[in-house]
């Protein structure tokens, strides 16, 4: 199953405020191994306000060089498309796509949705939620989130994930682009699921789904 680690860096907090985005980034899961990515920066053709800029370090100078997201939109919806969304703090994040595709005359974001901030308080009710804080829960580095990027926090973000859904990580280092050559990643991983012993009904089960399944497709 293929997924979308997605964020985005904006120019600040309210879309009702007239902010926009200015980093996309996006990590994109196979059965929770990565295997490719979107990233763009983005003129927002607005200023960033003073703590958005505290908080992801981008200067106007620097946003008002880059594509705008009408010039983007096609390839980031053909990267998403078909898949679901996983999203710390999601609200922000789609408000803002939607934002953006509602400026440019498209439809809002129909993927499924999976807001680990809810997963997070679903399992550890009363206690700080935060990517910060869950990647301490975890034991997992984020020495390199000086300031919010948004590739940066994918990685995180993908990998508290995976510890929420209770699966082993992937043993891979995300500092290097090359992790994220697809044909490469197969031979690099070290992955397992939690394996799961069948009941005997269950097998019984699963032994007339076959023997029906056969007899449908091939001895008709």
């Amino acid at each position: 199953m293929k997924e979308i680690v997605l964020d985005t860096e904006t120019t600040g907090i309210s879309v009702k405020d007239g902010h926009r985005i200015v980093e996309i980034g996006c990590i994109e899961l196979d059965n929770l191994v990565p295997i490719n990515k979107f990233h763009t920066y983005l003129n927002p053709e607005r200023k960033v306000s003073d703590k958005a800029f505290e908080v992801h370090g981008y200067s106007d100078d620097f946003l008002s060089k880059q594509k705008k997201f009408s010039e983007i939109v096609d390839d980031f919806l053909d990267f998403i498309e078909g898949k679901n969304l996983i999203i710390h703090n999601a609200e922000f994040d789609v408000s803002h796509l939607n934002n953006e595709l509602s400026l440019i005359g498209k439809k809002k974001i129909s993927n499924v949705i999976i807001d680990t901030l809810e997963l997070a308080r679903l399992k550890f009710p009363g206690t700080s939620s935060s990517l910060d804080a869950l990647c301490k829960r975890y034991r997992i580095d984020n020495s390199r989130r000086v300031q919010h990027t948004a590739l940066i926090d994918c990685d995180l973000l993908a990998k508290v994930y995976i510890n929420l859904i209770d699966q082993k990580e992937p043993a891979l280092d995300f500092k290097n682009d090359n992790n994220f050559e697809t044909k490469k990643l197969n031979s690099q991983v070290s992955y397992f699921k939690k394996v799961v012993t069948p009941s005997k009904d269950e097998i019984l089960m699963h032994k007339e789904y076959l023997k029906n399944y056969l007899k449908k497709n091939y001895f008709n």
